[in-house]
């Protein structure tokens, strides 16, 4: 089946000549199949060239003006897919756009470029960049409706929202893609650039993290627990965020006396990754997890959200050293927003001390009932 994405229409509008379209975001999302399936009724002539191949690899290993034109002025839009993949890409994709009038690129690829800095200074005001994300729920709910949400929500929570394993047949479809996906993709690019050969160190963190979602994360205690250096610990943490692997929040305070600013928590990019890397797909009626799935869901779909709709804002935690706490707070045009994330009817604790602390701020408590217009 095939899933409407947030920039599918979008990207002929997003071709600006003499631009480059970088499409990046995690493997397996779903960059490749949304650039073919909206290009099939481009009315220009295309181009399309994949970075594993080796004569286009020894185009841009030496890249030269005159050659690129030769070559490439025929063509209405360059695609390159897994460009991350072919050398001095940044320079290349560069003298392409400088020097060949009216071309449009589109540059699709993984987290290496982020982590290898490859496209920032050669394409310096030169490229528009988006982030493909798995799917949204957003995107599902405009194609099928909220109700489908719901009936698929028990999915979502434990599978994630990867294209394949929305359209996997069944749960062992499900959990085969989702192993496959951990033990194959999920630190490709890490090791491929860093030079990182102890894979097991940086699954044992994932695992660890995978535990404490909704929680303090402590540099020191995962360092002792792995036999690491606490910077070790956190290099690997910004190469497994910049890999669209886990996501970072730091704490929000204004009054540095009873707020908790230091520490981080980490939510995955995906909830069905997460599952994999704890190797859990029970149901959740014989979980005894499923606040923290239902928190990694809503606060990276609320991300999504923001992302997809341009709603530009900060974000924390809130939690004193009292131990109340509110899961998500946005700062928005000078204004404030709390959000707390409840499965079940469990009371807050947090409402009055927010609500003392910043009067003029909002709160909102998302569970079952409401979820759907947080992330929608």
């Amino acid at each position: 089946m095939w899933y409407d994405r947030f920039y599918g229409k979008r990207l002929y509008s997003l071709l600006t000549p003499n631009k480059v379209l970088v499409i990046h975001g995690p493997r397996r999302a779903g960059k490749t199949a949304l650039i073919e399936h909206y290009l099939k009724e481009y009315p220009g002539k295309i181009f399309w060239g994949y970075g594993e191949d080796e004569t286009l690899k020894e185009v841009f290993r030496t890249p030269c003006a005159n050659r690129m034109r030769t070559l490439f002025s025929a063509y209405d839009l360059l695609v390159f897919d897994e460009a991350q993949k072919l050398p001095n890409v940044g320079t290349a994709l560069k003298l392409i756009v400088d020097t060949m009038d009216g071309v449009r690129v589109i540059a699709g690829g993984s987290s290496s470029f982020s982590l290898s800095g490859q496209l920032g200074e050669p394409l310096t005001g030169r490229q528009l960049p988006i982030l493909l994300y798995p799917l949204a729920v957003m995107e599902l709910a405009r194609q099928f409706g909220g109700m489908d949400i719901n009936e698929r929500l028990e999915s979502l929570l434990i599978y994630g929202s990867y294209p394949e394993c929305l359209n996997a047949s069944d749960s062992d479809e499900r959990n085969g893609f989702l192993l496959r996906l951990r033990d194959s993709y999920l630190y490709k690019d890490i090791l491929e650039l860093e030079n990182i050969r102890n894979a097991d160190k940086i699954s044992d963190l994932l695992r660890m993290l995978a535990f404490q979602i909704g929680h303090q994360v402590s540099m020191n205690e995962l360092g002792n627990s792995l036999g690491l250096a606490k910077q070790t610990v956190e290099r690997y943490l910004d190469l497994l965020e910049k890999s669209f692997v886990i996501r970072k929040v730091r704490g929000f305070s204004q009054n540095l006396r009873k707020e908790v600013t230091k520490s981080a928590r980490f939510y995955f990019w995906d909830n069905g990754v997460r599952n994999a890397v704890i190797n859990n797909f029970n149901s959740l009626s014989f979980r005894d997890d499923v606040g923290m799935l239902w928190e990694n869901f809503l606060f990276m779909e609320r991300e999504k959200y923001r992302a997809y709709t341009s709603k530009a804002a900060n974000f924390y935690f809130w939690r004193t050293y009292d131990r109340k706490e509110l899961d998500l707070v946005e700062e928005r045009s000078g204004r404030l927003y709390g959000y707390e994330f409840k499965w079940g009817r469990k009371k807050s604790r947090a409402r009055k001390a927010w609500l003392e602390a910043y009067p003029h701020a909002g709160l909102e408590t998302i569970d079952r009932q409401n979820f759907l217009d947080f992330i929608t």
